[in-house]
């Protein structure tokens, strides 16, 4: 049984995160290892069209971009999935569960090839790399990028008004939405007691804050109808 990892997310709530199996992240790395060589192999062929006096150096700098720059810029594009890890459905997340940065994503791409042992040793299985940039490769429960159906959002008619819509468009911020989508997407990794709780009292926030007056719109309902406002779906 795989070891879970606790942590306290950004709203405040134990959350648990399952670090990935050994044999998983081995074919995702299969799988990326697979798509670099063909990316190296395409930048020679490209070389080839080239002159010679520079054709050496391209492919050299080209070859060298992709070798060290095909994870990191999944990694921080793909919120923590490079395609392997994507098909896997895995992702690379930091010690608090949230998305990697740059530094982050590049410290443990670099140390890569010194700390694949590490993982057969560590309870997480968790190189050097994880380890130095404080990064945990987990298996992906799920789906990263905020969409309608993952909000699991419903149509509420009391929301759907013009006063509520205007009000969503003017009110609330990017981070603001961002912050109800992330809290919609971890929803079925809290226990119910605390799932209830934050819904309710978020929910009241912005039923004060919005005007809401159903007074049959549970709290968790509210948000998701929110998000689906934010998404521009309602």
């Amino acid at each position: 049984m795989r070891r879970r990892r606790l942590v306290h997310s950004p709203e405040h709530v134990l959350i648990e995160l399952t670090p990935a199996g050994l044999g998983t992240r081995f074919a995702a790395f299969l799988l990326d290892a697979a798509l670099i060589f063909g990316a190296t192999a395409l930048v020679g062929q490209l070389g080839l069209f080239l002159p010679e006096a520079i054709r050496a150096l391209f492919i050299a700098t080209a070859s060298f971009a992709v070798l060290w720059g095909y994870n990191v810029l999944f990694e921080v594009l793909w919120n923590g999935q490079s395609p392997g890890k994507r098909v896997l459905r895995i992702r690379v997340v930091d010690g608090r569960g949230l998305p990697v940065d740059v530094s982050q994503s590049l410290i443990r791409n670099v140390v890569r090839l010194v700390g694949m042992v590490a993982a057969l040793l560590d309870a997480e299985h968790r190189r050097l790399g994880d380890r130095a940039a404080d990064t945990l490769v987990v298996s992906e429960e799920q789906p990263a990028v905020p969409r309608i159906e993952a909000l699991g959002a419903r149509r509420f008619n009391s929301l759907r008004t013009p006063r509520v819509k205007r009000l969503v468009d003017h009110k609330l911020g990017i981070e603001e939405r961002e912050l109800i989508y992330a809290l919609c997407l971890r929803a079925p990794l809290l226990s119910e007691r605390a799932r209830y709780e934050l819904f309710e009292e978020i929910g009241e926030h912005y039923r004060v804050r919005l005007g809401v007056e159903d007074p049959h719109l549970s709290g968790e309902n509210l948000v998701r109808g929110i998000a689906s406002l934010c998404a521009g779906t309602a």
